[in-house]
Formats: structure tokens, sequence, C-alpha cells
């Protein structure tokens, strides 16, 4: 276990010589995705993706952005588990290049959520593929809003 942690820490020193940048968790398992943090505020994380780039955001400051709504907040998770207070949208993760009239402008700010984050973030690298430029994703989806002490909704569907 310590020589393990030895080892983990070693890779994101060499990844910070290397980068000039620290190494999020997520690069650890995908080569899709870089990460910075210079310049957002507090619980936002530029995520660069091929294409462009999205804001990975956490779940006490999606909260503080939903008092002030001004975006489109979609469910890609399927089957559905929940939802986010608020929630615009439900358009399956795998469909979302079918559904693109159901969203607003490629300028507008679109947030995206699933259960863990996942299904949420193959949707936001889609949408930045197609040239969307203000898509931000719930980091660890609905699971770390529930943890964070936030409320889902359950409704029929």
């Amino acid at each position: 276990m310590f020589s393990r942690r030895i080892l983990v820490v070693a890779v994101g020193l060499l990844a910070v010589i290397i980068a000039g940048q620290p190494i999020a968790h997520s690069q650890a398992t995908s080569s899709v995705r870089t990460v910075a943090r210079a310049g957002l505020p507090r619980g936002e994380t530029r995520v660069d993706v091929p294409g462009g780039r999205y804001i990975d955001v956490t779940p006490l400051r999606l909260r503080v952005l939903l008092q002030h709504k001004r975006f489109t907040l979609v469910n890609v998770h399927v089957p559905y588990a929940g939802e986010i207070s608020g929630t615009d949208r439900f358009i399956p993760f795998d469909q979302i290049d079918r559904n693109l009239t159901r969203l607003p402008a490629k300028t507008a700010m679109v947030v995206l959520y699933c259960r863990s984050g996942r299904m949420s973030a193959i949707a936001a690298r889609r949408l930045v593929r197609l040239g969307y430029r203000d898509v931000w994703e719930l980091a660890g989806g609905m699971d770390a809003w529930q943890q964070q002490g936030l409320p889902l909704r359950h409704t029929v569907r």
C-alpha cells in the first residue's frame, strides 16, 4: 500500500515536470483529457478535448449557478435514475447527436449530468466536437450531488 502511494505521487510529479501542470485523476485512466485550473473560479475545471474544451463543475458550484439559472440543464443518464431540480431536458447520452434541435444555440451554456459523470463526460466531448462552445458537465454526477447532501427528485418517466 505504501509503495503504491509513492508510485502515484511519483507519476503525478512526473506529469507536473513534463506538462507543467498537475494531472487529474481522470487523466490517469483516459488519454482524452488534459485538465488545467488556472483562471477559473473555485469548483470549475477546464477539460481540453479534441475540438475544444468543456468545464467540469462541482455539485456545490452548480448549486450556486442554479440559484441564478441562465443555462439549459440536461440529464443524459439512461435509464432514468432521478433528476436535479431545474432540469430542462432528458436526452440519452448516446443520442445527443440526434437531439441537437432540443438544445440551445451552440454559443449558449449547456450543463450535462448523469448518475456518475461517465455518460455526461461522453456527451460533453461529443457536443464540443460538434462545435458547442459553452458545455459544462457535473463532475461525479448525481452520485456526487447526493454526497454533498443535495436532493434529487424522482418522478415517473
